[in-house]
């Protein structure tokens, strides 16, 4: 069992397979150029695989599958079935944009992916686009209708920004319950690689454009879920991962591992050690070692507040939020 320097229990890890993405949305990265960490930099599916094997040994039962775009690195659906193998009935789960989801999704059933959490920030064409500074949309709900019809249980996204896609709030949460799919609003989460002056809205003001057609009451967080959630008069529920709240932090149960081989204790601190050489020696005593240390180095809680949220120096595409 892994309990970090707080008493926590830590069972779910997150690993982003590459810092690449198809996308420039506003909220994560929009003027990064296409130059990216080299490959040759990047561990491979068989070092991470090593690692992994660990975490799960010492209580890893959750695991998601980031980026960037996760569906860029080639053979993922390998990867995924590589720790499907290890040992069935994980928590096995992916974070996408979608926009290659149709082309994948019968594979990554087929190699034991169970869930899918889908961006998608707006149901207008031109609103999507201005987000990602791409024609996206199409492809996107092409990708999600797939995932849907090979049996993988999908979840929605929606970072709702003040001027942008804020009209949006309800039409998002309707296109996702007609299909029997939950919807997490998240609260914008400030950092340095965002466009300048976005603004997001947070929780309450979520809350009330949802009021304006639907009354809610609370249900609360389930278990270690970040999100804090709601049900509707007519029985939909969903969920608004709001990080500026001081409880967000107590029940903290995960870590993140970067493809270059960076263990993360926490998404907003850049405080973080590398597994690289350990792994790439065969030094798995050594890794295990990394691996307790970062989970004593793992703060009670993040910077962000309702009061003042400071900016992150974290670079979102390179841990997948």
């Amino acid at each position: 069992m892994l309990i970090d320097g707080y008493g926590r229990k830590v069972n779910y890890l997150r690993i982003s397979v590459t810092e690449r993405c198809n996308f420039r949305c506003q909220y994560c990265m929009p003027e990064k150029p296409f130059s990216w960490v080299p490959r040759e930099n990047l561990l491979s599916f068989e070092e991470l695989f090593e690692f992994v094997k660990v975490a799960i040994d010492e209580g890893i039962d959750k695991i998601r599958i980031t980026g960037g775009e996760p569906l860029l690195r080639e053979d993922l659906d390998r990867f995924i079935g590589m720790i499907n193998e290890h040992k069935s009935g994980l928590d096995l789960a992916l974070t996408t944009n979608g926009y290659l989801l149709e082309d994948t999704a019968t594979k990554l059933k087929k190699a034991g992916l169970k869930r899918i959490n889908v961006s998608i920030d707006s149901l207008k064409p031109e609103i999507a686009a201005k987000i990602a500074k791409k024609d996206v949309l199409g492809r996107v709900l092409d990708g999600v209708e797939k995932a849907l019809e090979v049996g993988l249980f999908v979840k929605v996204n929606m970072v709702p920004l003040k001027g942008v896609n804020d009209d949006e709030i309800v039409d998002v949460m309707e296109y996702a319950k007609k299909r029997g799919m939950r919807i997490r609003y998240i609260e914008y989460m400030e950092n340095i690689y965002a466009k300048a002056g976005l603004k997001g809205l947070n929780g309450k003001e979520i809350l009330s454009k949802i009021k304006e057609k639907y009354s809610i009451r609370k249900v609360g967080r389930e278990g270690s879920n970040p999100a804090f959630n709601y049900i509707t008069d007519d029985g939909y529920k969903f969920g608004i991962i709001d990080p500026h709240k001081h409880d967000f932090c107590e029940s903290c149960n995960r870590i993140r591992l970067t493809a270059e081989g960076y263990l993360i204790p926490c998404l907003y601190f850049d405080e973080a050690m590398s597994i690289r050489e350990a792994v790439k020696a065969g030094d798995i005593a050594k890794a295990t070692e990394i691996l307790r240390q970062v989970l004593r180095n793992k703060p009670e809680k993040n910077r962000w507040s309702e009061d003042g949220a400071e900016e992150s120096a974290r670079a979102f595409y390179e841990t997948g939020g």
